[in-house]
């Protein structure tokens, strides 16, 4: 991070931390540090930061880093993490509205907690609803697209944009709107139910995750996309991948279509064994597997 970098950056009412270790706010605990790490104190200060910004200053958007690879070079200019206060929800209705900051499992909870069923799922999805909209996230059969009504977002110059269904552009683990898009809030529906039924729904979920997946584990989350027709973890299997390992990297012997951190493995570990799974892969099934998790930063 230069000082001129540092000088150039708006003054703002929330924090700005220079040469922030990531790895501590990501879920494989490995990689280098962001420039600046600037944590907004609410929507105006975040829309003022990004009106104000040098527009040649990177800027990258985490959440709690549930799905995402930082390499060990860092990241370039300014990483933005919301704060609590983009954590709200209130339910209305068979609708609750969401800060983007909170986190997916809390939104299932609160769901359960006022009645409504259908989100059941969001209670087995890591990480923030932010990051949700960005990749369309879901499991076992339901999407963040079945659920979506509407959702507020600031451009890269901190012009506030209300999206519907249709301006998300959502398919398969994406979104169709730019890098520098930061999500604030969303409106989500389900349906009437009755709240224990919602919570035994969830249970359910939980349970079959937690015997499936390395949910204990330093990972992040599902590593490649399924190809169409065809299930990643399978492919990988049938390619003699699983329990691979590169120092402390590992592909996770109980599901192998994720990585773990075994202990002191770097980034670089992490991103060379899936390509080395990639390429297994590949020459096994003639399938190009797709990452699914998000690779950022600099090798």
């Amino acid at each position: 991070m230069t000082t001129m970098t540092a000088l150039r950056l708006p003054e703002i009412r929330g924090s700005y931390q220079h040469g922030a270790a990531l790895k501590e706010l990501v879920w494989f605990r490995a990689g280098g540090p962001a420039d600046v790490l600037f944590r907004p104190q609410d929507v105006e200060d975040l829309a003022a930061f990004l009106s104000a910004r040098p527009q040649d200053v990177p800027l990258t958007v985490i959440g709690v880093g549930s799905n995402l690879l930082v390499r060990d070079g860092g990241i370039a200019g300014v990483v933005i993490r919301l704060s609590a206060a983009f954590g709200k929800i209130r339910s209305e209705g068979t609708r609750l509205h969401v800060g983007a900051a909170a986190l997916d499992s809390a939104v299932a909870r609160a769901a359960a907690d006022a009645g409504i069923g259908g989100l059941e799922f969001l209670r087995g999805v890591p990480g923030t609803i932010g990051g949700a909209l960005r990749m369309n996230a879901g499991c076992y059969g339901r999407e963040i697209k079945d659920v979506f009504v509407a959702a507020t977002a600031l451009d890269g110059q901190g012009r506030r944009r209300t999206l519907g269904p249709d301006d998300m552009g959502f398919g398969y683990r994406r979104s169709a709107l730019a890098e520098d898009v930061v999500f604030v809030d969303a409106v989500l529906e389900g349906h009437r139910e009755d709240p224990d039924s919602v919570r035994a729904n969830m249970q359910k979920l939980l349970s079959e995750r937690e015997r499936a997946q390395p949910v204990r584990a330093r990972t992040g989350g599902s590593t490649f996309k399924n190809p169409p027709g065809q299930k990643a973890w399978l492919l990988i299997d049938g390619a003699g991948c699983r329990g691979l390992r590169r120092g402390d990297a590992m592909v996770s012997d109980k599901h192998c279509n994720f990585l773990i951190n075994l202990g002191e493995a770097r980034a670089a570990d992490l991103e060379a064994l899936g390509e080395e799974v990639r390429a297994r892969v590949q020459v096994k099934f003639g399938i190009s597997l797709e990452w699914e998790i998000k690779r950022v930063g600099q090798a």
